[in-house]
C-alpha cells in the first residue's frame, strides 16, 4: 500500500510541475513537533552465543523548518518539501558492569548512542475543503547513527513512511497539523549487534507560501 501511494503521488506530482500552467507557488515552513521512538537492542555476548535485550522508549521535542514547491492538478495541490538538515529520534547512554574476572572479556564503561533523520523529504497532496484541506504525504529519509560503544558501530539505512494531516489556508499562511509513521529500523552493528525501532511523528507547521 505504501509504495502504491509513493507510486502515485510521485507521478502526479511530476504531472504538476511538467505543466507550466500547473505550478502554484513556493515556501518556507517553521515547525515545531514530537517524535515517539521505540527500540530495542540485541547485544550479543562476548563468547557470541547468547545474546542480551535492552528496550527503551524516547520522547525528542524538537523545533525545525524545511523549504517547497507546489503545483496543481485540478482541484488538488501537489507538492515536494524538504527539510535541510537532521533531525534527533534521540539519544541515550548506560553504563555496563561485568562481573567476568577475565579482563580480556570486560565490557565496562559507559557506552552512547543517538539516532538521526537525514535530509527528510515528502511528497504531499491536499484536497480543499474550503479553506481547509485534507492531506496525505509520503517520506523518504536516511537514518543515520552516531555512538560510542564497546565493540560495535552501526551504519545508516533509507526509510520510507506516511503522513495524514489536516490544514487551512489564510491567505499567504498555512496552518497545518500532522502526523507520521515511519517503517521500522533494522540496524545491525560490525559484530551482529542489533537495534530495531519504530518512530511516530506529531507536527504544527505554520507555512508563507509565495504565489506566481
Amino acid at each position: 500500500m505504501k509504495n502504491y501511494i509513493k507510486t502515485l503521488l510521485g507521478a502526479a506530482t511530476i504531472l504538476a510541475f511538467t505543466v507550466s500552467s500547473a505550478y502554484s507557488g513556493m515556501g518556507v515552513s517553521l515547525m515545531y513537533g514530537q517524535v515517539e521512538t521505540d527500540g530495542t537492542e540485541t547485544e550479543r555476548t562476548v563468547s557470541g552465543v547468547t545474546s542480551e535485550k535492552t528496550s527503551a522508549s524516547k520522547s525528542e521535542n524538537y523545533v525545525g523548518a524545511s523549504l517547497f514547491i507546489e503545483g496543481e492538478v485540478g482541484p488538488v495541490v501537489l507538492g515536494l518539501d524538504v527539510v535541510p538538515y537532521k533531525i534527533s529520534l534521540g539519544d541515550g547512554k548506560r553504563t555496563d558492569t561485568t562481573s567476568d574476572a577475565n579482563e580480556n572479556t570486560q565490557e565496562d564503561g559507559t557506552v552512547k548512542a543517538e539516532a538521526h533523520l537525514n535530509f527528510l523529504k515528502t511528497i504531499y497532496a491536499h484536497y480543499p475543503i474550503g479553506s481547509w484541506y485534507a492531506g496525505l504525504g509520503y517520506h523518504m529519509v536516511e537514518v543515520s547513527t552516531d555512538e560510542a560503544l564497546h565493540t560495535s558501530s552501526y551504519g545508516d539505512e533509507s526509510i520510507d513512511g506516511y503522513q495524514l494531516s489536516i490544514g487551512k489556508n489564510s491567505g499567504n499562511l498555512r496552518y497545518e497539523i500532522s502526523y507520521s509513521d515511519f517503517d521500522d529500523i533494522s540496524l545491525t552493528g560490525a559484530n551482529g549487534d542489533k537495534i530495531t525501532a519504530d518512530a511516530d511523528n506529531m507536527m504544527f507547521k505554520l507555512s508563507y507560501v509565495l504565489g506566481n
